[in-house]
């Protein structure tokens, strides 16, 4: 009987810290968003989408980082993925057939931010694996940013 209860407290507790660090990388991708909108509004276009073109720069953290897209589904700026940089984003799917910058797009338009879940390599992998992305359009600006963990 004792065997069966530690079993399920371990088990318990095991799925309880996942929860927590699940909700951790969550609000550490929402938080490097509002850093990203921030940065945007103090200093400029430019600069801010200079310093998170950089895969050394700022808003590249362990395996967060930001991205920028404009309200037409171009790329404006990808620390890790240069050859979307300047492209229409609008075709592009995951595996499953998910159109996520299009997804990007209608979160920022419609809700001004929220989540979308899709398929994208991490980097330096080539297989897919699921990530969780946080947008918020940057107020005044027909652009938006981007971060997401993978789950």
């Amino acid at each position: 009987m004792r065997k069966i209860f530690l079993l399920g407290f371990i088990m318990a507790l095991g799925l309880f810290l996942v929860g927590t660090a699940i909700a951790d990388k969550a609000a550490d991708t929402k938080a490097l968003v509002e850093q990203g909108v921030a940065a945007f509004k103090a200093k400029g276009k430019d600069d801010t989408i200079k310093a998170i073109d950089d895969p050394k720069g700022p808003f590249v953290k362990d395996d967060l980082y930001l991205f920028v897209g404009s309200m037409d589904n171009k790329v404006l700026a990808h620390p890790f993925a240069k050859q979307l940089v300047g492209k229409d984003a609008t075709d592009l799917k995951d595996p499953k057939g998910t159109a996520f910058f299009v997804k990007f797009k209608e979160v920022a338009d419609k809700d001004g931010s929220g989540w979308v879940e899709y398929w994208w390599p991490k980097p330096g992998d080539k297989e897919p694996a699921l990530k969780n992305t946080f947008i918020m359009k940057v107020p005044g600006e027909t652009v938006y940013i981007g971060a997401g963990y993978y789950k």
